[in-house]
C-alpha cells in the first residue's frame, strides 16, 4: 500500500483508525464517524478509498478537518475488504470504520460480503455505521 496524501498536525499519535471510504451514502457516513472518532481518540486516519471514490473532494474534506490523515492507494483488482484488512494489518490500528447499506427486512438476512469479511477477519474492533436516510 502506498500513500496518496498526508496532511494534518505534526507530532506523534497514539492510535490509528482505518476507514473504508466510497462516494456512496454509507461511505460518507463511515468517513464522518471516523473523523469524529479520530478527534475523540487523537488519532490519525488512514482512508482506504474504493476505486470509484471522488478523491479530490475527499482530500479537500480531510484537509478541512485538520486531522492527520493518509489516503491509501487501493489496488484496482482487489476487493474493498481486502484493501481495508491489508491497511489495518500494516498499521498498529485501533479501530476500523466501515459503512453499511440500509436493507429491507429480507435483505437484513444477508450482510454485504465486504462488510461481513471485515467484521469477521479484522484483528481489531470494527465500527459499522449506517447512512442516514437523507444521505
Amino acid at each position: 500500500m502506498t500513500e496518496r496524501a498526508t496532511a494534518g498536525v505534526t507530532g506523534e499519535r497514539t492510535s490509528v483508525i482505518v476507514v473504508g471510504y466510497s462516494s456512496r451514502p454509507e461511505g460518507r457516513a463511515a468517513l464522518r464517524r471516523a473523523v469524529e472518532e479520530a478527534r475523540l481518540r487523537h488519532s490519525e486516519l488512514v482512508i482506504v478509498p474504493s476505486a470509484t471514490a471522488e478523491l479530490a473532494a475527499l482530500a479537500e474534506q480531510l484537509a478541512e478537518s485538520g486531522l492527520p490523515h493518509r489516503i491509501a492507494d487501493a489496488a484496482d483488482s482487489a476487493e474493498p475488504a481486502d484493501e481495508v484488512l491489508r491497511a489495518a494489518s500494516e498499521e498498529a490500528v485501533d479501530l476500523i470504520v466501515i459503512g453499511l447499506r440500509r436493507r429491507s427486512p429480507v435483505g437484513k438476512l444477508l450482510l454485504g460480503s465486504n462488510a461481513q469479511r471485515v467484521l469477521l477477519d479484522a484483528s481489531c474492533p470494527v465500527l459499522a455505521v449506517k447512512a442516514e436516510p437523507t444521505d
